[in-house]
């Protein structure tokens, strides 16, 4: 075995919690049910990754198995990760059959036609979920195995997850061969990012709950003082005014757990009115700025601000209706032309 290979699984094993080594080992399934029963699991985490090197070291273990490894342990801990999806097109409606053999093969060979020092890793998944684990290199040097780019793709879907490396220049290339393989037009970034794999997609294939916002404030009734005391008065309103913030805020964000998204951000434009014998602004040019929010966990944090008074309900729609308007907002630039970067297959 490549000392460079052997490496690479001894850091990759450190990464693991210790805890959770074996299980990842059994599911990696390079190593036999036997050569793990000789392993100490209670001892200190470099030296299970060092027996382990050495286990792998009899079974000739190449770079290849050791992605694989790799792909696991991403595959469990996706959130340590960046994500950006991806939406690609057709010239037609056309579906056709997908041949997961058909795509390994258009995806290599595009690929490596490109450049040939590349390390290529396929992993299928039961929720139909491909993943793709690309180290890159150059003309010159072997591929850097420590800085690859994950590729997560749903066969009949138009949908790509991308977790890039540093190397954005191999973005392209690797757009490129995603086309060639599954049979699209071309592929363009959505406005939507973020840390939680399985949140994004939620959001773009529609699997979480959400109402639409159909709140419409009515005027307050009014009072007679005369049938009771202030103080049952103040309890009956402040215990009114929960069940109405309660209700409103199930009416905007439905009843489930929200998906995970970290950032939004607003882009506004707009024109400046002035008296012209003021001769404020000698060009009509558009005021334009950016509003972001961020947070761990921006949707519910957003969705805890009118319980907690921090907010008036309802809230905007602007906020309430973020991940509809990510898919939206795809659209509309889609249909506008207004994309920074396409890549169309030749």
């Amino acid at each position: 075995m490549d000392e460079t290979v052997a490496e690479y699984i001894r850091r990759t094993v450190l990464k693991i919690p210790r805890d959770e080594i074996k299980e990842m080992l059994q599911k990696w399934g390079f190593l036999s049910e036997a050569q793990l029963q000789t392993l100490n699991f209670h001892q200190m985490k470099d030296n299970i990754s060092q027996e382990v090197m050495q286990l792998c070291e009899e079974n000739s273990a190449d770079i290849k198995q050791a992605a694989v490894l790799d792909i696991i342990y991403n595959h469990i801990y996706h959130n340590k990760r960046m994500w950006s999806v991806y939406q690609m097109r057709k010239t037609g409606e056309e579906l056709e059959y997908f041949d997961l053999t058909d795509f390994k093969k258009k995806f290599k060979r595009r690929l490596r036609s490109a450049l040939k020092n590349v390390t290529i890793t396929f992993k299928e998944y039961e929720d139909n979920a491909i993943w793709i684990r690309v180290a890159w290199g150059t003309p010159h040097r072997k591929p850097n195995q420590y800085k690859p780019s994950y590729v997560v793709y749903h066969s009949q879907t138009p949908y790509v997850f991308i977790s890039a490396s540093v190397l954005k220049s191999n973005l392209p290339l690797l757009c490129q061969a995603l086309i060639v393989a599954s049979n699209y037009h071309d592929i363009r970034e959505m406005e939507l990012r973020g840390h939680s794999l399985n949140s994004l997609k939620d959001i773009v294939f529609k699997r979480y709950s959400q109402n639409f916002q159909t709140y419409c404030p009515k005027p307050q009734q009014a009072k007679n003082v005369e049938q009771e005391s202030v103080d049952l008065r103040i309890v009956h309103e402040n215990r009114s005014e929960k069940e109405r913030i309660q209700r409103v805020n199930q009416e905007a964000f439905g009843h489930g757990p929200q998906p995970i998204l970290q950032f939004a951000h607003y882009k506004l434009e707009t024109m400046f009115k002035s008296d012209p014998k003021m001769d404020v602004l000698d060009k009509k040019e558009p005021f334009r700025c950016m509003v972001k929010f961020s947070s761990p966990h921006l949707l519910e944090s957003l969705k805890s601000l009118a319980p907690a008074g921090m907010a008036d309900a309802p809230l905007s729609p602007l906020l309430t209706c973020i991940p509809q308007k990510a898919r939206n907002y795809f659209r509309i630039r889609e249909k506008k032309g207004l994309f920074p970067e396409s890549f169309v297959s030749p």
